[in-house]
């Protein structure tokens, strides 16, 4: 699993002083972005190069515990599968051993002018199955 560190900010808070729930769909948004930069691939780069965008279609997400002001917390990415156009990831919230927030996401990739469903660019494909190898 890839692990992203997240500090939680006053900012992120609601009036009750715990993160606002929609604050996790976030963190697990940067912690995709950054697995994806990590196996070596920047957004702007597959917009550019390959006329692709992945768009968050489908998302199931699980509230456990709150999480608190200037809390640390790690952000998980699992992928489950890659096939066609979609991708979907198992993704948690944690801090230390517990987990607060448990979610499944999926993501399309679609392309930039007609915003329909294209496939995974081969080279992120080839790249995700040398990966799980």
């Amino acid at each position: 699993d890839f692990v992203w560190p997240v500090r939680v900010y006053y900012e992120d808070t609601d009036a009750g002083g715990v993160v606002y729930y929609a604050n996790y769909l976030k963190f697990m948004e940067r912690a995709r972005t950054e697995w994806l930069r990590a196996l070596g691939f920047e957004q702007t780069t597959l917009a550019r190069e390959y006329d692709v965008v992945f768009v968050v279609r489908a998302l199931a997400v699980e509230y456990l515990q709150p999480a608190v002001f200037n809390d640390e917390l790690e952000a998980t990415v699992a992928l489950a599968t890659a096939r066609g156009s979609v991708l979907e990831f198992a993704q948690t919230i944690n801090r230390g051993r517990s987990t607060l927030v448990t979610g499944t996401v999926k993501v399309a990739c679609i392309n930039t002018r007609s915003f329909k469903p294209v496939r995974i660019p081969k080279l992120l494909v080839e790249t995700l199955a040398m990966r799980r190898t």
